[in-house]
């Protein structure tokens, strides 16, 4: 604009120097304080105004036309994010709630979604007789209303009150890392053994909940242990690519003493809601030595377990390998090849020289000792990693694995399982009671329990005040009836937790 200043400046662009005339906008401001300069009167308080800019570019390659056509698309682009982030905003909101109604509905646990593996199926022969018949947009409709009505069924019988009666009963802390296996004392011996990532195993009295016992011969993760079937030993498989026989004599009387050494330290409130450790903790004695050290192996020996009569033992390896020992000598007699990856468990019947072995590599193998030359038989069922199988009463197989599934196999029949059981997490350490019920701990904290047929029985109580906060990695059945807890699970929350199982018209 003519005799306003402004400001030159020279910009090069495709090899052309091209020249840019900003204007100087005089703004409210510079307007007031020239009235002011040239009149008489005094000068004012100046009040202060949004400035506004207008830039002109000379010489632009594009047309007015057309940038105004930018403009408003921009605009519109810009209309549609707010209104999607506000439908987000929205959308967040009644995900939220939903997932707080489900959370008091489903038995306190939490839960954030309904696995298929607690669906009853649902079927209407006639309404999907007419679907059949109809066309159009009124099948469609129709169509939808059925899916709705069988989605509703499905979670209004996921509802249903559970068989059993579960509630925690006992609380045993102490750990200072993940507890990846909890095991049962022999009958008569109310005392349960735990291994630990701390790299100690610990031997504690159910009734007292206090520890007895700290093995600290390791010096890797403890990952499995196990009581001997008729003497105070206890076997235990590490990282440290061992497995130790060690003495599992405790001593009932121990003293008190005020003291948080063997407390676990951390952020994490217990399963009472406390934000502090219990202030009264056992002078448990420490165990440093074994009676037996098992070498051999060149990995990690993810477990091991006694064979019948305890007179040889089994381990399982991240080497892919098993090896069979002789539990007085602690020499290597086999070494069971095969798994293309790493074992993952070990477990041995009750009453016959078999063992089965878990792998990575999605099978798991039946080994049987009851011949001089021994056979294998390899069970192929699952997707992922076989996380865990083990033998029942009824001589079946029960198989956990990463691919959220546990399955029933007949111990003679290996080509098709019995029933299949789907969850919506990884499934872990299980184990099956003397009366059939299978207990399955799961990655996202839940432990389930489930008859051989693969019927839903029970879910077990997940609230601020019961039940795990991490990870669930082993459970274990207790048969003697003397003790107030019948199952106890174990995870990365650090918690040993004794639960109290009954059906429902015996609670």
């Amino acid at each position: 604009m003519p005799g306003e200043p402004s400001i030159t400046t020279s910009t090069k662009s495709s090899g052309k120097i091209k020249r840019i005339s900003i204007p100087r906008v005089q703004s409210s401001t510079d307007t007031e304080l020239q009235s002011q300069q040239s009149g008489s009167t005094p000068l004012q308080p100046i009040a202060f105004h949004t400035v506004s800019f207008r830039t002109e570019v000379e010489e632009s390659q594009i047309p007015s036309a057309l940038r105004t056509r930018l403009l408003d698309l921009f605009q519109q682009i810009e209309k549609e994010f707010e209104m999607l982030c506000a439908e987000n905003s929205s959308l967040q909101d009644k995900i939220e709630a939903l997932n707080e109604k489900l959370e008091r509905e489903c038995y306190g646990s939490g839960e954030r979604s309904l696995p298929t593996g607690d669906f009853q199926d649902y079927t209407d022969n006639k309404n999907l007789s007419k679907q059949k018949s109809m066309i159009g947009s009124s099948a469609h409709k129709v169509k939808a209303s059925h899916k709705l009505k069988a989605q509703t069924s499905k979670i209004v019988s996921s509802f249903k009150n559970p068989t059993m009666n579960c509630t925690m009963q006992k609380e045993y802390r102490g750990h200072r890392d993940g507890i990846w296996e909890v095991s049962i004392g022999r009958s008569g011996q109310p005392i349960i053994a735990t291994a630990s990532a701390d790299h100690t195993a610990r031997i504690w009295g159910i009734d007292s909940c206090r520890c007895l016992l700290q093995y600290t011969g390791h010096s890797g993760s403890v990952n499995s242990v196990r009581f001997h079937p008729t003497k105070d030993l206890a076997l235990s498989a590490s990282g440290d690519c061992s497995a130790h026989v060690w003495q599992a004599a405790v001593n009932w009387d121990l003293p008190k003493r005020t003291s948080l050494e063997d407390v676990a330290v951390t952020g994490d409130r217990g399963a009472s809601g406390s934000d502090n450790p219990p202030p009264e903790e056992e002078a448990a004695p420490i165990l440093r030595t074994p009676v037996k050290e098992l070498l051999g192996h060149t990995g990690v020996v993810i477990a091991a377990d006694w064979l019948l009569s305890a007179e040889q033992i089994v381990t399982a390896s991240w080497d892919r390998t098993a090896n069979l020992y002789d539990a007085e000598t602690a020499e290597i007699i086999h070494t069971l090849c095969g798994h293309d990856q790493e074992l993952t468990y070990v477990a041995t019947h009750h009453a016959q020289r078999l063992c089965v072995t878990s792998s990575r590599d999605s099978t798991f193998r039946l080994w049987d000792f009851r011949e001089p030359i021994h056979s294998v038989s390899v069970f192929q069922g699952h997707t992922e990693a076989v996380t865990a199988a083990v033998f029942t009463r009824e001589d079946k197989i029960v198989s956990a694995s990463d691919d959220r599934s546990v399955k029933v196999w007949e111990l003679r029949n290996i080509r098709s399982p019995l029933a299949t059981i789907r969850g919506d997490s990884s499934a872990n350490r299980l184990s099956v009671s003397s009366a059939g019920i299978i207990s399955i701990p799961h990655d996202n904290r839940q432990i389930r329990l489930f008859d051989l047929n693969g019927q839903r029985l029970a879910r077990l109580p997940r609230t601020s005040r019961q039940g795990h906060r991490r990870m669930v990695c082993s459970v274990a059945w207790a048969e003697d009836s003397s003790t107030p807890c019948n199952l106890f699970s174990c995870g990365f929350d650090r918690l040993v937790l004794g639960w109290s199982i009954l059906p429902v018209k015996d609670a």
